[in-house]
């Protein structure tokens, strides 16, 4: 536990160059090493069961979201608020936050996946399946949703295993998942003839294996985060405060949810199963990047959330400078790849040259201003990571609800299926022109923790 504790301490004290170095390396190997996973799960699929399983990869995205939605307000939402006690040394509480993060896992694992099961077909339809495509995303999202508690948990003691400033273990975890993944992935699909649903189990027992790792690793009693049953049960304060942070990306998943619904409907419109095929291939293609930042973030909450928390707010805004500036230069690697080189990266996924004309022009549209999302997504975080809910919940809306749901409906109606594409950089930039005005309002040296006088 000495140990822990001084690695905890050390987020005060250390260089914030040196920290974040540490701290977000393995979140962005590991990220990206989990959004290479979602590449070559789509990879497999496209050439092993066809450019229709594409496309129902694509209608099953908001039904993945909404379950995602959950798991972050809660897993993001209880490792804010794990580093903010450990940032003000009370450990005995950031354990209780621990228990009872498990426990939400547990109780909305359980009950998003049920629901998802008895409506799947009427969810789908609705997401914009056809007939086409509906049989591939029911067998695939029924696997997932059976194993939605599994994913949940999973996910959830993997943001906690970065606040017990273990971010090494979480990147081992997330590793090993991928690897898992991979290797089964074409066993199930090919030799085990399974198709889709292969793909779907693949997952899902991958992280069952990391999953009992993860709950051995905090049932040891010497590590300063650690279950214990009496932490188990939720504490109706505890719940609150996870839920008042986790509200932002839980906001933000959802309306993600329902732009995407939109975004499905529209491309069948105006391009058919082909065009949410080639969506599917350009969100892949984009979510390696974005995941990228994911994992800068992820280095950067704990030490943000700590130091917050113990209120140096120099090194608050050091590491803030350089988490930008980190993101920004991941995006705009993203940007070069996308406009110079689209056509190489949608090969990957499939041979059928009408989706690759289509992906190949939607995915030069939809990159266009990608570097700008990098300064957008690392603000909004940061808001998140310092417990400013009304802030980082309006930065997550801006971009989805406010800008690119308008901007699709307009621009489709205008400009048919290049209007689609040309709706996301158009509300990518409006979003990002939002963060720097927000950002250029707000004086972090007059700000207290909002959260630190909750007394558990």
């Amino acid at each position: 536990m000495k140990d822990n504790k001084e690695a905890t301490l050390a987020l005060g004290t250390q260089p914030i160059g040196k920290l974040l170095w540490q701290y977000a390396l393995p979140g962005v190997i590991a990220m990206t090493a989990s959004s290479l996973y979602n590449m070559v799960d789509s990879i497999f699929i496209g050439h092993g069961v066809g450019s229709m399983a594409l496309a129902a990869l694509g209608i099953s995205f908001p039904l993945m979201n909404i379950g995602a939605a959950f798991g972050a307000a809660v897993g993001i939402g209880g490792s804010t608020l794990m580093s903010l006690r450990l940032g003000q040394r009370q450990y005995d509480k950031a354990n209780n936050v621990l228990g009872n993060m498990v426990a939400l896992n547990i109780i909305t694992g359980l009950l998003v996946g049920i629901v998802s099961i008895i409506f799947l077909d009427e969810i789908l339809t609705f997401f914009g399946a056809s007939e086409q495509t509906l049989p591939h995303a029911r067998e695939y999202m029924f696997i997932l949703s059976a194993g939605n508690v599994v994913t949940h948990l999973y996910l959830g003691l993997n943001a906690a295993l970065r606040s017990a400033s273990k971010p090494r273990a979480a990147m081992i975890a997330t590793i090993v998942t991928v690897v898992l993944n991979t290797i089964l992935d074409p066993i199930f699909i090919w030799p085990l003839h399974m198709g889709i649903k292969g793909a779907a189990i693949a997952t899902i027992l991958a992280q069952v294996i990391v999953l009992s790792w993860q709950l051995w690793q905090f049932s040891r009693q010497r590590e300063l985060l650690h279950l214990e049953w009496r932490f188990l049960k939720p504490a109706r304060v505890i719940v609150k405060d996870i839920v008042s942070i986790g509200i932002s990306p839980f906001a933000m998943q959802i309306t993600g949810c329902v732009v995407a619904i939109f975004m499905n409907n529209a491309l069948m419109k105006y391009g058919g199963d082909l065009a949410v095929g080639a969506y599917s291939i350009a969100n892949r293609l984009g979510f390696v990047f974005f995941m990228v930042i994911i994992g800068i973030c992820q280095g950067f909450q704990p030490i943000a959330g700590y130091n917050y928390g113990a209120r140096n707010m120099d090194r608050v805004k050091h590491v803030l400078k350089l988490t930008v500036t980190a993101s920004v230069i991941a995006m705009t690697v993203g940007w070069i790849i996308g406009e110079v080189f689209p056509k190489a990266c949608v090969h990957m996924f499939s041979d059928d040259q009408n989706l690759i004309d289509i992906a190949v022009r939607g995915i030069r549209i939809n990159m266009l201003v990608f570097p700008v999302i990098g300064y957008q997504a690392v603000i909004t975080n940061f808001f998140q990571t310092i417990g400013k809910v009304r802030i980082s919940i309006f930065m997550s809306l801006s971009r989805q609800l406010i800008f690119l749901l308008p901007m699709l409906l307009l621009f489709s109606a205008m400009w048919g299926l290049d209007g689609v594409w040309a709706s996301l950089p158009a509300s990518d930039l409006a979003s990002f022109l939002v963060a720097v005005i927000i950002m250029q309002r707000f004086k972090l040296s007059r700000q207290e923790p909002e959260t630190t006088q909750t007394n558990h």
